[in-house]
């Protein structure tokens, strides 16, 4: 997961946090349902960003292992 990735995810939970920690001491809840969902967001990019990072890997793996095998001229 890229840096820029890895602050946004931290900055929309912080965001989330704030917001729903304000919810409940206004007894709002539509504030800190919001604040909640900003926080499944923020985990929902961190796992994408993970997942892209996972598939990456991979990819990166299938490559090396098929220029082991030999291509042509090898």
């Amino acid at each position: 997961m890229s840096l820029e990735d890895t602050l946004k995810a931290s900055a929309k939970d912080a965001e989330g946090r704030l917001q729903a920690a304000a919810g409940a001491l206004s007894s709002d809840e539509s504030l800190q349902a919001e604040g909640e969902a900003k926080q499944v967001q923020a985990q929902v990019m961190q796992a994408a960003g993970d997942l892209k990072d996972k598939v990456n890997q991979a990819a990166s793996a299938v490559g090396d292992a098929l220029s082991h095998l030999g291509g042509p001229g090898h």
